[in-house]
């Protein structure tokens, strides 16, 4: 991987981290339960909870994926074979690498 391909990757994986970092507030705000004593009616409760597990859903991927652009961000640096397939020693595409930060594998190996 070139010095211009990991500048691309940290700049891509910074703004990733930040677009996530704004959208997990939002997604727990989501997830604050209605009072039982709000009469909101028997099917937009049933809504607000279906709703709710949506949210926790997202909320949940989000966290996992700003943990691995982390750690993706982390290896970039200190591992000189970031980039690269450990199957086959061939460069990982950047579009893979930018979709899936955690991939160790190029396409044909992962398959």
């Amino acid at each position: 991987m070139t010095e211009k391909e990991r500048k691309d990757f940290k700049r891509h994986a910074s703004e990733e981290i930040e677009s996530i970092k704004a959208e997990i507030p939002r997604l727990e705000a989501l997830l604050v339960p209605v009072a039982p004593d709000n009469a909101i009616g028997r099917i937009s409760r049933m809504d607000n909870i279906v709703n709710q597990s949506v949210a926790e859903a997202q909320l949940s991927k989000a966290r996992v994926r700003l943990a691995r652009l982390n750690e993706a961000l982390r290896r970039v640096d200190d591992d000189e074979d970031f980039g690269l397939c450990i199957a086959c020693g061939e460069p990982i595409p950047m579009a893979r690498l930018k979709a899936m930060p955690e991939t160790q594998y190029c396409v044909e190996c992962a398959e």
